[in-house]
Protein backbone atom coordinates (compact mmCIF):
# COMPACT_ATOMS: atom_id res chain seq x y z
CA UNK A 1 0.00 0.00 0.00
CA UNK A 2 1.38 3.38 -1.02
CA UNK A 3 1.97 5.97 1.67
CA UNK A 4 0.26 9.27 0.87
CA UNK A 5 2.05 12.58 1.32
CA UNK A 6 0.28 15.94 1.26
CA UNK A 7 2.34 18.80 -0.19
CA UNK A 8 0.99 22.28 0.60
CA UNK A 9 3.16 24.60 -1.52
CA UNK A 10 2.28 27.57 -3.74
CA UNK A 11 5.55 27.57 -5.70
CA UNK A 12 4.77 25.26 -8.64
CA UNK A 13 8.44 24.51 -9.36
CA UNK A 14 9.18 23.47 -5.77
CA UNK A 15 5.93 21.50 -5.47
CA UNK A 16 6.70 19.58 -8.68
CA UNK A 17 10.26 18.91 -7.49
CA UNK A 18 9.03 17.52 -4.17
CA UNK A 19 6.33 15.50 -5.92
CA UNK A 20 8.74 13.95 -8.44
CA UNK A 21 11.33 12.91 -5.86
CA UNK A 22 8.74 11.50 -3.46
CA UNK A 23 6.94 9.52 -6.15
CA UNK A 24 10.25 8.12 -7.43
CA UNK A 25 10.74 6.84 -3.88
CA UNK A 26 7.37 5.09 -3.75
CA UNK A 27 5.08 7.73 -2.26
CA UNK A 28 1.75 8.89 -3.62
CA UNK A 29 1.43 12.67 -3.42
CA UNK A 30 -1.32 15.25 -3.41
CA UNK A 31 -0.35 18.87 -4.12
CA UNK A 32 -2.39 21.82 -2.86
CA UNK A 33 -1.36 25.41 -3.63
CA UNK A 34 -3.02 27.42 -0.83
CA UNK A 35 -3.20 27.10 2.93
CA UNK A 36 -6.97 27.03 3.41
CA UNK A 37 -7.59 24.27 0.87
CA UNK A 38 -4.53 22.43 2.13
CA UNK A 39 -5.89 22.40 5.68
CA UNK A 40 -9.30 21.15 4.53
CA UNK A 41 -7.62 18.38 2.54
CA UNK A 42 -5.39 17.37 5.46
CA UNK A 43 -8.38 17.18 7.82
CA UNK A 44 -10.68 15.27 5.46
CA UNK A 45 -8.26 12.73 3.99
CA UNK A 46 -5.66 10.32 5.36
CA UNK A 47 -1.98 11.11 4.88
CA UNK A 48 1.21 9.65 6.33
CA UNK A 49 2.91 13.07 6.47
CA UNK A 50 2.39 16.71 5.49
CA UNK A 51 5.03 18.90 3.81
CA UNK A 52 3.95 22.43 4.61
CA UNK A 53 5.28 25.68 3.15
CA UNK A 54 5.44 28.62 5.54
CA UNK A 55 4.38 31.43 3.21
CA UNK A 56 1.06 30.48 1.60
CA UNK A 57 -1.92 32.34 0.15
CA UNK A 58 -5.28 32.27 2.01
CA UNK A 59 -3.69 30.90 5.23
CA UNK A 60 -0.02 30.76 6.22
CA UNK A 61 1.80 27.62 7.29
CA UNK A 62 1.68 28.45 10.99
CA UNK A 63 -2.11 28.76 10.94
CA UNK A 64 -2.46 25.56 8.93
CA UNK A 65 -0.24 23.75 11.44
CA UNK A 66 -2.11 25.13 14.46
CA UNK A 67 -5.53 24.07 13.15
CA UNK A 68 -4.28 20.70 11.92
CA UNK A 69 -2.70 19.88 15.27
CA UNK A 70 -6.04 20.45 16.99
CA UNK A 71 -7.46 17.48 15.08
CA UNK A 72 -4.65 15.21 13.88
CA UNK A 73 -1.31 13.87 15.06
CA UNK A 74 0.74 13.12 11.96
CA UNK A 75 4.29 14.23 11.09
CA UNK A 76 4.61 17.75 9.68
CA UNK A 77 7.72 19.05 7.91
CA UNK A 78 7.72 22.80 7.37
CA UNK A 79 9.50 24.29 4.35
CA UNK A 80 10.62 27.88 4.78
CA UNK A 81 12.85 30.50 3.17
CA UNK A 82 13.16 32.32 6.49
CA UNK A 83 16.16 31.61 8.67
CA UNK A 84 15.27 33.75 11.67
CA UNK A 85 15.28 31.74 14.87
CA UNK A 86 11.90 33.07 15.94
CA UNK A 87 10.23 31.35 13.00
CA UNK A 88 11.84 28.02 13.83
CA UNK A 89 10.89 28.22 17.50
CA UNK A 90 7.36 29.33 16.67
CA UNK A 91 7.01 26.47 14.25
CA UNK A 92 8.13 23.87 16.78
CA UNK A 93 5.83 25.43 19.37
CA UNK A 94 2.86 24.91 17.07
CA UNK A 95 3.72 21.27 16.65
CA UNK A 96 5.89 20.79 13.56
CA UNK A 97 8.22 17.81 13.67
CA UNK A 98 10.99 19.18 11.46
CA UNK A 99 11.83 22.01 9.08
CA UNK A 100 13.93 22.47 5.98
CA UNK A 101 15.17 25.78 4.55
CA UNK A 102 14.97 26.71 0.87
CA UNK A 103 16.91 26.03 -1.26
CA UNK A 104 17.24 22.41 -0.21
CA UNK A 105 18.47 19.12 -1.63
CA UNK A 106 15.40 17.06 -2.64
CA UNK A 107 17.17 13.87 -1.56
CA UNK A 108 17.52 15.32 1.95
CA UNK A 109 13.79 16.03 2.03
CA UNK A 110 13.03 12.44 1.04
CA UNK A 111 15.40 11.17 3.75
CA UNK A 112 13.61 13.25 6.37
CA UNK A 113 10.21 12.08 5.15
CA UNK A 114 11.37 8.45 5.41
CA UNK A 115 12.77 9.00 8.91
CA UNK A 116 9.67 10.71 10.32
CA UNK A 117 7.23 8.20 8.85
CA UNK A 118 9.31 5.30 10.20
CA UNK A 119 9.53 6.89 13.65
CA UNK A 120 5.80 7.63 13.74
CA UNK A 121 5.06 4.03 12.76
CA UNK A 122 7.30 2.68 15.51
CA UNK A 123 5.65 4.90 18.11
CA UNK A 124 2.10 4.04 17.08
CA UNK A 125 2.87 0.31 16.92
CA UNK A 126 4.50 0.47 20.34
CA UNK A 127 1.48 2.28 21.77
CA UNK A 128 -0.88 -0.30 20.29
CA UNK A 129 1.07 -3.13 21.91
CA UNK A 130 0.79 -1.70 25.42
CA UNK A 131 -2.31 -2.31 27.52
CA UNK A 132 -3.64 -0.67 30.69
CA UNK A 133 -0.75 1.76 30.68
CA UNK A 134 -2.37 4.69 32.49
CA UNK A 135 -0.70 7.26 34.73
CA UNK A 136 -2.77 9.16 37.27
CA UNK A 137 -1.21 12.05 39.18
CA UNK A 138 -3.59 14.32 41.05
CA UNK A 139 -6.28 15.44 38.61
CA UNK A 140 -4.05 14.53 35.66
CA UNK A 141 -4.57 11.24 33.79
CA UNK A 142 -2.29 10.10 30.98
CA UNK A 143 -3.37 7.17 28.84
CA UNK A 144 -0.11 6.08 27.24
CA UNK A 145 -1.79 3.38 25.15
CA UNK A 146 -4.30 5.70 23.48
CA UNK A 147 -2.00 8.74 23.71
CA UNK A 148 -4.69 10.77 25.45
CA UNK A 149 -4.50 13.24 28.35
CA UNK A 150 -7.29 14.19 30.75
CA UNK A 151 -7.37 17.03 33.27
CA UNK A 152 -10.13 16.70 35.87
CA UNK A 153 -11.83 14.22 33.55
CA UNK A 154 -11.78 16.55 30.53
CA UNK A 155 -9.67 15.51 27.55
CA UNK A 156 -6.97 17.93 26.42
CA UNK A 157 -5.39 17.73 22.95
CA UNK A 158 -1.61 17.33 22.79
CA UNK A 159 0.77 17.39 19.85
CA UNK A 160 3.00 14.39 19.27
CA UNK A 161 6.08 15.96 20.86
CA UNK A 162 4.14 17.54 23.73
CA UNK A 163 2.73 14.14 24.65
CA UNK A 164 6.14 12.43 24.45
CA UNK A 165 7.71 15.11 26.63
CA UNK A 166 4.93 14.96 29.23
CA UNK A 167 5.07 11.16 29.42
CA UNK A 168 8.85 11.12 29.75
CA UNK A 169 8.78 13.60 32.63
CA UNK A 170 5.79 11.96 34.34
CA UNK A 171 7.40 8.50 34.18
CA UNK A 172 10.60 9.88 35.70
CA UNK A 173 9.16 11.87 38.62
CA UNK A 174 11.27 14.12 40.84
CA UNK A 175 14.29 13.79 38.55
CA UNK A 176 15.76 17.01 37.17
CA UNK A 177 16.51 16.97 33.43
CA UNK A 178 18.41 19.66 31.57
CA UNK A 179 17.01 21.12 28.35
CA UNK A 180 19.81 19.39 26.45
CA UNK A 181 18.88 16.02 27.94
CA UNK A 182 15.18 16.49 27.16
CA UNK A 183 15.90 17.63 23.60
CA UNK A 184 18.11 14.60 22.97
CA UNK A 185 15.53 12.24 24.47
CA UNK A 186 12.43 13.57 22.69
CA UNK A 187 13.81 14.97 19.44
CA UNK A 188 16.85 12.72 19.09
CA UNK A 189 20.56 13.37 18.91
CA UNK A 190 20.40 13.95 15.16
CA UNK A 191 17.36 16.23 15.23
CA UNK A 192 17.62 19.68 13.70
CA UNK A 193 16.62 22.50 16.02
CA UNK A 194 17.53 24.27 19.23
CA UNK A 195 17.06 23.28 22.85
CA UNK A 196 14.99 26.44 23.28
CA UNK A 197 12.14 24.50 21.69
CA UNK A 198 12.02 22.47 24.93
CA UNK A 199 11.04 25.64 26.81
CA UNK A 200 8.34 26.37 24.24
CA UNK A 201 6.89 22.87 24.65
CA UNK A 202 7.07 22.97 28.45
CA UNK A 203 5.14 26.26 28.44
CA UNK A 204 2.48 24.82 26.14
CA UNK A 205 2.12 21.71 28.31
CA UNK A 206 1.73 23.86 31.40
CA UNK A 207 -0.99 25.89 29.73
CA UNK A 208 -2.90 22.66 29.17
CA UNK A 209 -2.47 20.83 32.49
CA UNK A 210 -1.88 23.49 35.12
CA UNK A 211 -4.52 25.54 36.94
CA UNK A 212 -2.00 28.40 36.97
CA UNK A 213 0.83 27.98 34.47
CA UNK A 214 2.80 30.77 36.18
CA UNK A 215 2.82 28.73 39.40
CA UNK A 216 2.94 25.11 38.17
CA UNK A 217 2.19 22.20 40.48
CA UNK A 218 3.35 19.48 38.08
CA UNK A 219 6.31 20.60 35.97
CA UNK A 220 8.75 22.63 38.03
CA UNK A 221 11.54 24.81 36.70
CA UNK A 222 14.82 24.24 38.52
CA UNK A 223 16.55 27.49 37.68
CA UNK A 224 19.91 27.10 36.01
CA UNK A 225 19.45 23.33 35.76
CA UNK A 226 16.28 22.26 33.95
CA UNK A 227 12.86 20.78 34.71
CA UNK A 228 11.35 18.07 36.88
CA UNK A 229 7.92 16.52 37.28
CA UNK A 230 6.64 16.82 40.86
CA UNK A 231 4.44 14.13 42.40
CA UNK A 232 4.13 15.70 45.80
Amino acid sequence: MEKRILIIEDDVYIADLEKDYLEINGYKTTVINDGKTGLETALNEDFALVILDLMLPAMDGFEVCRHLREKKDIPIIMVTAKKEEIDKIKGFGLGIDDYIVKPFNPSELVARVNAHIARYKRLTEKAAAVSDDILTIGDLTIDKTARRVFVSGKEVTFTHKEFDLLVFLATNPNVVFSKDALFDKIWGLDAIGETSTVTVHINRIREKIEDDSSSPKYIETVWGVGYRFKTA
